[in-house]
């Protein structure tokens, strides 16, 4: 039993590895399907993983000790890794792979003890190191060469009785939809006992199988460069809830005189976040400088025949929203061209063709990489079902990203637990983030207590 010290706060933590095994299928991959090819979508992702953290509380009409909660998740995992086989398995070679044997050598599952209560951890952002404790080996984003692993688990048993379910899945495998789909798969077998249950059914993955092609890979940009060579910019969280994003949404459509109909809350934070962000950077420098909005868009529901949303792979495309001048930085013109560029995802025929359409759009772009503080990231995991994961014992009261700086600017959104509003991580240069987090405007629709 392995025992870590930590200090936090002036004040002793106890962090204790009460268990560290492998979870395997319940039942084997039947034999055509173990190899399992990486599609070029696939392989345009860096080789990183997706950190998310779910908190539960103890709750009172919950029966189940610790132990059996734990065994409900073990048993549960098992059989959703029979229909969600590449997960059990192992990326080729750790350096360029294009795909996963699926061996069923099974997701690594840790089970560690706390003698902090959750909520010390239930805030944070990805900059506190002490979040990657709560992770099985440390592992919270970049994949260290020797890590092949699909999937990782870390149960942690808080001394409140509370829960923190840690998992991390690699970006080769699945984007934040495919995660979702398939913890929710996960949740509902915990729930209900059993992967055949009829509520369980609707949830059983999709799978598109890619012929292999060695010539495919293209690394992107800066995914797999030496993180001691990343400058570590400043984390803050920030809660906008529904009220005052209905006020920005109303202010928006004001302001374009009626030419942008219902806008969405996320098109309108993330609007209001990027050109906060612009002018704290022309505030620093004291001239601005063209800018650009670098916006992940799910791409499912975009084909002309639509992929199911349980559809495992990573089918994102890459907006860019360019502000140019400081005429285009009111949050609605933003908007305005966020809602353009969407009309023109419509009527993808392929994976083929989104393919292509991605690979062009990084090679324009490559050389906006080094703009540096002129480009803003934004991904949104609103509207995924990270918030509803119920195992038996009640929904999360939390949820978060472990986002961990990597010297970009950037927002990442997700929706509240409670379903009032979206929490929304921002990574900015310190000075920057100086002036951001004072700006008037974005404070007037922020939640008092965000950090």
């Amino acid at each position: 039993m392995m025992i870590v010290n930590l200090l936090r706060s002036a004040r002793r933590q106890l962090h204790t590895i009460i268990s560290h095994e492998t979870i395997k299928p319940s039942s084997p991959t039947p034999s055509h399907l173990h190899t399992y090819n990486l599609s070029e979508l696939d392989l345009l992702n860096p080789k990183a993983y997706i950190p998310l953290l779910l908190f539960y509380p103890n709750n009172p009409n919950c029966t189940l000790t610790t132990h059996q909660k734990s065994t409900v998740l073990k048993k549960s995992l098992s059989q959703s890794l029979t229909q969600h086989y590449p997960f059990a398995g192992r990326l080729f070679t750790p350096t360029t792979p294009s795909y996963i044997d699926c061996n069923d050598q099974g997701v690594v599952f840790v089970e560690a003890r706390n003698d902090s209560q959750l909520d010390t951890f239930q805030h944070m952002t990805g900059q506190d190191e002490t979040l990657g404790q709560l992770f099985a080996d440390g592992v919270v984003h970049y994949m260290p060469p020797s890590i092949t692993n699909v999937v990782r688990v870390q149960v942690n048993h808080f001394s409140c009785g509370g829960l923190g379910v840690a998992l991390s899945m690699s970006h080769l495998v699945g984007d934040a939809c495919s995660l979702g789909s398939f913890l929710s798969h996960w949740a509902s077998v915990a729930r209900y006992g059993s992967s055949d249950h009829r509520q369980v059914l609707p949830m059983k993955p999709h799978f598109i199988h890619y012929p292999r092609s060695e010539s495919i890979r293209a690394p992107a940009p800066n995914g797999d460069r030496d993180i001691n060579q990343i400058r570590i910019f400043g984390v803050r969280r920030f809660v906008f809830r529904n009220s005052k994003l209905s006020e920005l949404k109303n202010k928006v459509v004001f302001e374009a005189g009626g030419s942008i109909n219902n806008p969405t809350r996320v098109e309108v934070l993330t609007s209001m976040l990027y050109t906060t962000a612009v002018k704290a950077a022309a505030t620093k420098s004291g001239t601005f400088k063209p800018s650009y909005l670098f916006f992940m868009v799910n791409m499912r529901d975009k084909f002309v025949e639509k992929l199911p949303q349980t559809t495992i792979g990573n089918f994102v495309s890459l907006m860019m929203v360019p502000t140019r001048h400081t005429s285009d930085t009111s949050i609605s013109s933003v908007v305005a061209e966020i809602k353009k560029q969407k009309l023109e995802f419509e009527g993808i025929q392929s994976v083929q063709q989104l393919a292509e359409n991605t690979k062009s759009s990084k090679v324009r772009n490559q050389d906006l990489e080094n703009i540096g503080e002129g480009s803003y990231y934004c991904s949104s995991l609103c509207g995924f079902p990270y918030s509803k994961l119920d195992f038996g014992w009640g929904k999360p009261m939390g949820t978060t990203l472990a986002t961990k700086s990597t010297g970009k600017n950037g927002f990442v959104l997700m929706d509240k637990a409670d379903g009032d509003g979206i929490e929304a991580l921002v990574m900015l240069e310190e000075e920057h983030m100086k002036i951001f987090e004072n700006d008037k405007e974005m404070l007037s629709y922020c939640q008092s207590d965000s950090i």
